[in-house]
């Protein structure tokens, strides 16, 4: 039983402690390339969550990791067989209750731990920032934490090197063998100010990429990722401990 770990601890362990900061990991179902599993997000959010809590907690941080939210928002890809889709006003509804409990329950701090791209919850926290001024609520996006370049040498965002290597670390039996990978290889929009990032407009996943992946898998060895992974583990641990002990009323300086 790992104390931290809201799904593992008990009543009665709860009685006997408060937490100053709650972390939400919150994932997505959909396919990864012919080779990773559905569920790639959520079992990247779980491990990611539960090392960086145990640094945080080792250090002395009073923290708890809720359950993973495991769908995600996926409207570019609602023509792929069984990509679960919620909308962003699902999950303000979500979050909003969360805050709630957490709020009555004298919890003042809620990290939402992002491990799915299509998630965007800058105005979502900028809504229930409002709704819920004694909170402090903040996201990260942990696969944006590195410059993957240390890592890896394909890059990507969606199947790629990077997450094929940390799942080989983490649930290589769930993934098929490397004949049955797919390239990962992406058409760019025609409309240049969209791939060079100061415009935006939803990618068609379907008309992007035939295997769903986007990047180059072919390089990736679970060594690679259990390297990442430890980096995580420390990097997010160290911010999950700082977030633990910092002062509402005193965040500038």
């Amino acid at each position: 039983m790992r104390p931290y770990i809201l799904a593992e601890t008990n009543w009665k362990a709860l009685k006997e402690i408060t937490f100053d900061l709650a972390v939400l990991p919150w994932g997505a179902t959909e396919a990864h390339n012919y080779h990773l599993p559905y569920g790639t997000d959520v079992y990247e959010a779980d491990a990611v969550a539960a090392a960086s809590a145990e640094v945080a907690w080792n250090k002395g941080g009073k923290l708890i990791v809720l359950p993973t939210i495991p769908f995600g928002v996926n409207t570019g890809q609602s023509d792929i067989y069984l990509d679960m889709n919620i909308n962003p006003s699902t999950q303000l509804a979500i979050l909003s209750d969360v805050l709630a409990t957490l709020n009555r329950q004298g919890i003042h701090k809620l990290l939402i731990f992002n491990s799915h791209g299509g998630n965007n919850f800058k105005p979502l926290v900028r809504e229930l920032g409002l709704k819920f001024p004694e909170m402090f609520i903040c996201f990260s996006n942990w696969f944006q934490s590195f410059d993957k370049s240390l890592f890896f040498k394909e890059d990507g965002d969606h199947a790629d090197e990077m997450e094929t290597s940390l799942m080989l670390h983490l649930r290589a039996d769930l993934i098929l063998p490397k004949e049955e990978w797919g390239s990962g290889s992406s058409k760019q929009h025609r409309i240049k100010a969209f791939s060079e990032g100061w415009a935006w407009a939803e990618r068609k996943w379907s008309s992007i990429s035939e295997d769903t992946g986007v990047g180059d898998p072919r390089y990736a060895t679970a060594e690679k990722g259990k390297a990442y992974f430890e980096a995580l583990a420390d990097k997010m641990g160290n911010f999950m401990y700082e977030l633990c002990n910092a002062n509402q009323d005193d965040l500038y300086e």
